[in-house]
Protein backbone atom coordinates (compact mmCIF):
# COMPACT_ATOMS: atom_id res chain seq x y z
CA UNK A 1 0.00 0.00 0.00
CA UNK A 2 1.29 3.32 -0.87
CA UNK A 3 2.04 5.67 1.84
CA UNK A 4 -0.42 7.94 0.85
CA UNK A 5 -4.10 6.44 0.88
CA UNK A 6 -6.56 6.99 -1.51
CA UNK A 7 -9.31 9.00 -0.09
CA UNK A 8 -12.94 7.55 -0.22
CA UNK A 9 -15.60 8.56 -2.46
CA UNK A 10 -18.86 10.42 -1.66
CA UNK A 11 -21.06 8.26 0.88
CA UNK A 12 -23.98 8.51 -1.48
CA UNK A 13 -26.50 6.45 -3.72
CA UNK A 14 -25.74 6.74 -7.35
CA UNK A 15 -26.68 3.65 -8.98
CA UNK A 16 -28.95 5.28 -11.69
CA UNK A 17 -28.52 8.52 -13.12
CA UNK A 18 -31.82 9.32 -14.71
CA UNK A 19 -31.34 12.28 -17.60
CA UNK A 20 -33.75 14.78 -18.93
CA UNK A 21 -34.08 17.36 -20.97
CA UNK A 22 -34.57 20.79 -19.62
CA UNK A 23 -36.88 21.95 -22.74
CA UNK A 24 -39.14 19.27 -21.56
CA UNK A 25 -40.37 20.31 -18.08
CA UNK A 26 -43.75 18.01 -18.31
CA UNK A 27 -40.87 15.41 -17.35
CA UNK A 28 -39.68 17.03 -14.30
CA UNK A 29 -42.34 16.06 -11.40
CA UNK A 30 -41.87 12.18 -13.08
CA UNK A 31 -38.58 12.35 -12.65
CA UNK A 32 -38.67 13.76 -8.99
CA UNK A 33 -41.04 10.56 -7.95
CA UNK A 34 -38.65 7.70 -9.66
CA UNK A 35 -36.27 5.09 -8.36
CA UNK A 36 -33.45 6.83 -9.76
CA UNK A 37 -30.62 8.07 -7.09
CA UNK A 38 -29.17 11.46 -9.43
CA UNK A 39 -31.45 13.58 -11.61
CA UNK A 40 -29.68 15.26 -14.52
CA UNK A 41 -31.18 18.09 -15.97
CA UNK A 42 -29.72 18.61 -18.94
CA UNK A 43 -29.30 21.39 -20.85
CA UNK A 44 -26.76 20.47 -23.39
CA UNK A 45 -26.81 17.53 -25.77
CA UNK A 46 -30.52 17.02 -25.75
CA UNK A 47 -31.60 20.85 -25.95
CA UNK A 48 -31.72 22.33 -29.16
CA UNK A 49 -29.46 25.48 -29.54
CA UNK A 50 -32.91 27.51 -30.14
CA UNK A 51 -34.29 26.24 -27.08
CA UNK A 52 -31.27 26.62 -24.54
CA UNK A 53 -32.68 30.10 -22.95
CA UNK A 54 -35.83 28.35 -22.14
CA UNK A 55 -34.39 25.51 -21.20
CA UNK A 56 -32.43 26.95 -18.68
CA UNK A 57 -35.38 29.17 -17.27
CA UNK A 58 -37.48 25.88 -17.07
CA UNK A 59 -34.56 23.97 -15.26
CA UNK A 60 -34.21 26.86 -12.57
CA UNK A 61 -38.18 26.80 -11.38
CA UNK A 62 -37.75 22.87 -11.26
CA UNK A 63 -35.02 23.20 -9.11
CA UNK A 64 -37.13 25.69 -6.76
CA UNK A 65 -40.15 24.33 -7.12
CA UNK A 66 -40.28 20.81 -7.77
CA UNK A 67 -39.77 18.30 -4.71
CA UNK A 68 -36.60 16.09 -5.56
CA UNK A 69 -36.67 14.02 -1.69
CA UNK A 70 -33.43 13.15 -1.18
CA UNK A 71 -32.21 12.82 -4.63
CA UNK A 72 -29.02 13.91 -5.97
CA UNK A 73 -30.10 17.17 -8.14
CA UNK A 74 -27.40 17.80 -11.00
CA UNK A 75 -27.55 20.19 -13.92
CA UNK A 76 -25.38 19.66 -17.17
CA UNK A 77 -24.55 22.44 -18.46
CA UNK A 78 -23.02 22.86 -22.27
CA UNK A 79 -19.55 22.32 -23.13
CA UNK A 80 -16.69 24.81 -22.50
CA UNK A 81 -16.49 25.35 -26.41
CA UNK A 82 -19.88 26.95 -26.51
CA UNK A 83 -21.31 30.49 -25.52
CA UNK A 84 -23.79 28.78 -23.32
CA UNK A 85 -22.06 27.27 -20.41
CA UNK A 86 -21.31 29.91 -18.42
CA UNK A 87 -24.63 31.71 -18.60
CA UNK A 88 -26.11 28.19 -17.58
CA UNK A 89 -24.00 28.04 -14.43
CA UNK A 90 -24.38 31.88 -13.93
CA UNK A 91 -28.25 32.33 -14.00
CA UNK A 92 -28.93 28.48 -12.27
CA UNK A 93 -26.50 29.56 -9.23
CA UNK A 94 -27.85 33.29 -9.26
CA UNK A 95 -31.49 32.11 -9.76
CA UNK A 96 -31.63 28.67 -8.08
CA UNK A 97 -31.70 28.46 -4.34
CA UNK A 98 -29.65 25.68 -2.84
CA UNK A 99 -31.58 22.68 -3.80
CA UNK A 100 -29.17 22.44 -6.72
CA UNK A 101 -26.37 19.46 -5.53
CA UNK A 102 -24.06 19.57 -8.59
CA UNK A 103 -22.61 20.61 -11.95
CA UNK A 104 -22.38 17.98 -14.55
CA UNK A 105 -18.99 18.88 -17.30
CA UNK A 106 -19.49 17.90 -20.30
CA UNK A 107 -16.30 16.95 -22.61
CA UNK A 108 -14.05 17.74 -20.26
CA UNK A 109 -10.64 17.59 -21.68
CA UNK A 110 -7.84 18.37 -18.86
CA UNK A 111 -7.64 19.94 -15.51
CA UNK A 112 -7.97 23.06 -16.85
CA UNK A 113 -11.26 23.04 -18.24
CA UNK A 114 -12.31 22.00 -14.64
CA UNK A 115 -10.96 25.42 -12.80
CA UNK A 116 -12.97 27.40 -15.45
CA UNK A 117 -16.07 26.27 -14.01
CA UNK A 118 -14.70 25.99 -10.59
CA UNK A 119 -13.06 29.57 -10.74
CA UNK A 120 -16.99 31.06 -11.89
CA UNK A 121 -18.71 28.51 -9.05
CA UNK A 122 -16.52 29.83 -6.36
CA UNK A 123 -16.99 33.30 -7.44
CA UNK A 124 -20.95 33.01 -7.15
CA UNK A 125 -20.54 31.23 -4.36
CA UNK A 126 -19.14 33.97 -2.34
CA UNK A 127 -20.92 37.02 -4.15
CA UNK A 128 -24.22 35.35 -3.22
CA UNK A 129 -23.39 33.91 -0.09
CA UNK A 130 -24.61 30.07 -0.62
CA UNK A 131 -24.07 27.81 1.80
CA UNK A 132 -23.83 24.49 0.27
CA UNK A 133 -20.72 24.05 -2.01
CA UNK A 134 -21.74 22.99 -5.82
CA UNK A 135 -20.31 19.33 -6.75
CA UNK A 136 -19.08 18.55 -9.67
CA UNK A 137 -19.24 15.28 -11.91
CA UNK A 138 -17.52 15.92 -15.30
CA UNK A 139 -17.83 13.82 -18.78
CA UNK A 140 -14.97 11.48 -19.93
CA UNK A 141 -16.16 11.73 -23.95
CA UNK A 142 -13.15 12.65 -25.92
CA UNK A 143 -9.66 11.42 -26.50
CA UNK A 144 -7.99 14.20 -24.66
CA UNK A 145 -10.57 13.60 -21.81
CA UNK A 146 -8.91 10.12 -21.52
CA UNK A 147 -5.52 11.11 -21.91
CA UNK A 148 -5.95 13.44 -19.11
CA UNK A 149 -8.39 11.32 -17.10
CA UNK A 150 -6.30 11.07 -13.98
CA UNK A 151 -5.05 14.98 -13.88
CA UNK A 152 -8.97 15.83 -14.62
CA UNK A 153 -10.19 13.99 -11.61
CA UNK A 154 -7.29 15.87 -9.54
CA UNK A 155 -8.33 18.84 -10.83
CA UNK A 156 -10.56 20.36 -8.08
CA UNK A 157 -11.84 19.34 -4.44
CA UNK A 158 -15.47 20.01 -6.05
CA UNK A 159 -14.88 16.59 -8.25
CA UNK A 160 -17.16 14.25 -6.79
CA UNK A 161 -17.77 11.51 -9.80
CA UNK A 162 -16.87 10.92 -13.69
CA UNK A 163 -18.79 9.08 -16.45
CA UNK A 164 -18.04 7.75 -19.61
CA UNK A 165 -20.00 9.44 -22.40
CA UNK A 166 -19.29 6.31 -24.90
CA UNK A 167 -21.52 8.29 -28.08
CA UNK A 168 -18.93 11.31 -28.38
CA UNK A 169 -15.62 9.33 -26.87
CA UNK A 170 -16.41 7.39 -30.23
CA UNK A 171 -16.82 9.90 -32.67
CA UNK A 172 -13.52 11.63 -31.11
CA UNK A 173 -11.41 8.64 -31.38
CA UNK A 174 -12.88 8.16 -35.08
CA UNK A 175 -14.30 5.03 -34.15
CA UNK A 176 -16.42 3.15 -36.54
CA UNK A 177 -19.38 2.88 -34.86
CA UNK A 178 -22.64 4.83 -34.58
CA UNK A 179 -23.61 2.30 -31.41
CA UNK A 180 -23.94 4.11 -28.38
CA UNK A 181 -22.37 1.75 -25.67
CA UNK A 182 -22.76 -2.25 -25.87
CA UNK A 183 -21.21 -4.37 -28.18
CA UNK A 184 -20.12 -3.71 -31.35
CA UNK A 185 -20.33 -6.14 -34.62
CA UNK A 186 -17.25 -5.75 -36.09
CA UNK A 187 -15.10 -5.69 -32.39
CA UNK A 188 -14.85 -9.47 -32.19
CA UNK A 189 -12.28 -12.12 -32.47
CA UNK A 190 -12.22 -15.82 -34.05
CA UNK A 191 -11.31 -19.15 -32.68
CA UNK A 192 -8.31 -20.44 -34.10
CA UNK A 193 -8.46 -23.00 -37.33
CA UNK A 194 -9.44 -22.72 -40.79
CA UNK A 195 -12.67 -22.79 -42.51
CA UNK A 196 -16.46 -21.66 -42.07
CA UNK A 197 -18.19 -22.45 -38.71
CA UNK A 198 -14.81 -21.06 -36.55
CA UNK A 199 -16.66 -19.85 -33.17
CA UNK A 200 -16.68 -15.75 -33.00
CA UNK A 201 -15.46 -13.91 -29.21
CA UNK A 202 -16.55 -10.48 -29.17
CA UNK A 203 -14.70 -8.22 -26.99
CA UNK A 204 -15.74 -5.19 -25.09
CA UNK A 205 -14.40 -1.67 -26.96
CA UNK A 206 -15.03 0.46 -24.12
CA UNK A 207 -13.04 -1.71 -21.49
CA UNK A 208 -9.94 0.43 -21.98
CA UNK A 209 -11.88 3.60 -21.17
CA UNK A 210 -13.70 2.34 -18.46
CA UNK A 211 -10.36 0.91 -16.25
CA UNK A 212 -8.95 4.16 -17.02
CA UNK A 213 -12.34 5.99 -15.42
CA UNK A 214 -12.44 3.61 -12.49
CA UNK A 215 -8.71 3.55 -11.82
CA UNK A 216 -8.60 7.46 -11.54
CA UNK A 217 -11.58 8.31 -9.63
CA UNK A 218 -10.69 5.15 -6.99
CA UNK A 219 -7.23 7.30 -6.92
CA UNK A 220 -8.75 10.39 -6.09
CA UNK A 221 -12.19 9.64 -4.21
CA UNK A 222 -14.87 10.11 -7.17
CA UNK A 223 -17.64 8.01 -7.93
CA UNK A 224 -17.16 6.15 -11.60
CA UNK A 225 -19.99 6.04 -13.61
CA UNK A 226 -21.04 4.33 -16.83
CA UNK A 227 -22.62 6.29 -19.59
CA UNK A 228 -25.88 6.05 -21.80
CA UNK A 229 -26.94 2.95 -23.27
CA UNK A 230 -28.56 4.25 -26.43
CA UNK A 231 -30.76 1.12 -27.48
CA UNK A 232 -33.62 1.46 -24.81
CA UNK A 233 -35.49 -1.24 -26.36
CA UNK A 234 -32.51 -3.55 -25.57
CA UNK A 235 -32.76 -4.99 -21.71
CA UNK A 236 -30.47 -7.78 -22.31
CA UNK A 237 -27.78 -5.13 -23.39
CA UNK A 238 -28.56 -2.50 -20.97
CA UNK A 239 -27.66 -5.47 -17.86
CA UNK A 240 -24.83 -7.27 -20.04
CA UNK A 241 -23.28 -3.62 -20.00
CA UNK A 242 -23.72 -2.61 -16.39
CA UNK A 243 -22.82 -5.97 -15.04
CA UNK A 244 -19.43 -5.36 -16.75
CA UNK A 245 -18.79 -1.75 -15.45
CA UNK A 246 -20.13 -2.79 -11.76
CA UNK A 247 -17.64 -5.81 -12.28
CA UNK A 248 -15.14 -3.62 -13.33
CA UNK A 249 -15.99 -1.12 -10.33
CA UNK A 250 -18.07 1.56 -11.46
CA UNK A 251 -21.10 2.21 -9.18
CA UNK A 252 -23.77 2.98 -11.28
CA UNK A 253 -25.05 3.83 -14.89
CA UNK A 254 -27.36 6.47 -16.79
CA UNK A 255 -30.94 5.88 -17.92
CA UNK A 256 -32.10 7.59 -20.80
CA UNK A 257 -35.56 5.97 -20.68
CA UNK A 258 -37.68 5.19 -17.40
CA UNK A 259 -37.48 1.64 -18.15
CA UNK A 260 -33.88 1.35 -17.87
CA UNK A 261 -34.12 2.65 -13.84
CA UNK A 262 -34.71 -0.42 -12.65
CA UNK A 263 -32.38 -2.55 -14.43
CA UNK A 264 -29.65 0.13 -13.45
CA UNK A 265 -30.47 -0.50 -9.88
CA UNK A 266 -30.99 -4.34 -10.24
CA UNK A 267 -27.57 -4.05 -11.20
CA UNK A 268 -25.75 -1.81 -8.54
CA UNK A 269 -27.83 -2.95 -5.68
CA UNK A 270 -25.80 -5.55 -3.95
CA UNK A 271 -27.93 -9.01 -3.20
CA UNK A 272 -29.40 -10.02 -0.10
CA UNK A 273 -26.76 -13.62 -0.63
CA UNK A 274 -23.67 -11.19 -1.57
CA UNK A 275 -24.59 -9.20 1.70
CA UNK A 276 -24.94 -12.10 3.88
CA UNK A 277 -22.04 -13.73 2.28
CA UNK A 278 -19.67 -10.67 3.14
CA UNK A 279 -20.72 -10.50 6.59
CA UNK A 280 -19.92 -14.02 7.63
CA UNK A 281 -16.60 -12.99 5.43
CA UNK A 282 -16.09 -10.42 7.92
CA UNK A 283 -17.28 -12.45 10.78
CA UNK A 284 -14.96 -15.23 9.75
CA UNK A 285 -11.64 -12.60 9.83
CA UNK A 286 -12.65 -11.43 13.29
CA UNK A 287 -12.32 -14.68 14.53
CA UNK A 288 -9.64 -15.79 12.82
CA UNK A 289 -7.98 -12.38 14.31
CA UNK A 290 -9.07 -13.17 17.42
CA UNK A 291 -6.87 -16.26 17.23
CA UNK A 292 -3.69 -14.67 16.41
CA UNK A 293 -4.39 -15.93 12.72
CA UNK A 294 -4.30 -13.47 9.18
CA UNK A 295 -5.88 -15.65 7.12
CA UNK A 296 -8.36 -18.37 7.40
CA UNK A 297 -10.98 -20.78 5.09
CA UNK A 298 -14.06 -19.61 4.01
CA UNK A 299 -16.39 -22.06 2.20
CA UNK A 300 -13.42 -23.91 0.75
CA UNK A 301 -11.60 -21.02 -0.36
CA UNK A 302 -8.27 -18.52 1.41
CA UNK A 303 -10.01 -15.23 3.14
CA UNK A 304 -7.36 -12.61 4.19
CA UNK A 305 -7.49 -8.73 4.72
CA UNK A 306 -7.76 -8.00 1.03
CA UNK A 307 -11.33 -10.45 1.49
CA UNK A 308 -12.54 -7.92 4.80
CA UNK A 309 -11.82 -4.32 1.94
CA UNK A 310 -13.87 -6.29 -0.45
CA UNK A 311 -16.63 -7.37 2.08
CA UNK A 312 -16.77 -3.89 3.89
CA UNK A 313 -17.44 -2.28 0.57
CA UNK A 314 -20.43 -3.88 -0.37
CA UNK A 315 -21.81 -3.64 3.31
CA UNK A 316 -21.57 -0.19 3.22
CA UNK A 317 -23.29 -0.05 0.04
CA UNK A 318 -26.06 -2.10 1.11
CA UNK A 319 -26.71 0.00 4.41
CA UNK A 320 -26.20 3.49 2.48
CA UNK A 321 -28.63 2.25 0.30
CA UNK A 322 -31.31 1.18 2.59
CA UNK A 323 -30.67 4.83 4.46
Amino acid sequence: MSFKTQPAAPARPNRCQLFGPGSRPELFEKMAVSKADVINLDLEDSVSPADKPQARKNVIDAINDVDWGNKTLSVRINGLDSEFWYRDVVDVLEQAGDRVDQIMIPKAGNGGDIYAVDALVSSIEMAKGRKKAITFECIIETAAGLAHVEEIAAASPRMAAMSLGAADYAASMGMQTTGIGGTQSNYYMLENGEGDGRAVHYGDPWHMATVAIVSACRTHGLLPVDGPFGDFSDSDGFLAQARRCATLGMVGKWAIHPKQIALANEVFTPSEAQVQEAREILAAMEEATRTGQGATVYKGRLVDIASIKQAQVIVKQSEMIKG
